[in-house]
């Protein structure tokens, strides 16, 4: 598996059977084998996070599924004042929280949806005998000093009850947020995720292009724990060949 980041929380992973593309909002998207199926993921509408542009990719080619949360829904007059190829428009498929969606054509791929704790889905994505996580915004967003009691309480359970739902996965790659502009929290949500979840390698994103942030993580108890499955992504393009790792659970 080769893993491209594109940048933010952009990434394109070439499996042998497919290519996924993750919420691509900007940046150049790598070239990519025609032959091989194409499934482009939207997690939600938020602008660093979708682009009506991915819908081109469809022009001449008929093995392209959008899979967009349902907070993306588009009506037939919004289609036609953006331009989106009515290729493209047919195979939109759109996923709330909790639901699964399957495809049964020349490459199997089930998606599964967990409720973000901001605006729309996080994406559990399986190919064949490779299982991904993209967690789009669904992190422990807590802001020192800018919330109340009740809101941190809220945004708590709610994460927590998400995480709950992963515990006992294993994702061959998994994408989270390690946001800096959470100032000393920065890291709760992704520490979170790796006590419930089993992943080999994990990429952080949504760091707002301030990369040292991923070494700075590094460099804590919890990073110094981790250090062997943290992904340093250093600049948009860079490209990673994932192998295969065992599970550790």
């Amino acid at each position: 598996m080769k893993i491209t980041y594109i940048g933010h929380s952009g990434f394109l992973a070439e499996l042998p059977e497919a290519v996924l593309l993750f919420d691509y909002y900007q940046g150049t998207i790598p070239a990519f084998p025609e032959e091989k199926p194409l499934f482009v993921f939207v997690s939600h509408k938020h602008a660093d996070h979708f682009r009506h542009s991915i819908f081109r990719l469809a022009e001449g080619r008929k093995d392209v599924t959008f899979l967009l949360s349902k907070d993306c829904r588009m009506s037939e007059n919004f289609r036609i004042r953006k331009g989106i190829p009515r290729e493209a428009w047919e195979q939109i498929r759109y996923l709330g929280a909790g639901e699964i969606w399957e495809s049964h054509d020349d490459v199997f791929l089930k998606a599964e949806t967990l409720k973000s704790t901001d605006e729309g889905v996080a994406w559990m994505v399986t190919v064949g005998g490779t299982a991904l996580y993209h967690a789009g915004d669904l992190n422990w967003w807590t802001w020192p000093g800018e919330e109340t009691e009740e809101e941190y309480r809220d945004m708590t359970a709610r994460f927590q009850m998400e995480m709950a739902k992963l515990s006992g996965r294993h994702f061959d790659a998994a994408f989270v947020p390690l946001d800096p502009r959470q100032g000393e929290r920065y890291d709760w949500g992704l520490n979170a995720f790796l006590e419930k979840a089993d992943a080999s390698y994990v990429f952080p994103m949504h760091c707002w292009e301030d990369y040292g942030v991923i070494g700075r993580y590094l460099d804590t108890p919890e990073g110094q724990k981790n250090r062997e499955r943290i992904v340093r992504i250093e600049r948009p393009g860079q490209e990673f060949d994932i192998r295969e790792k065992e599970s550790e659970t």
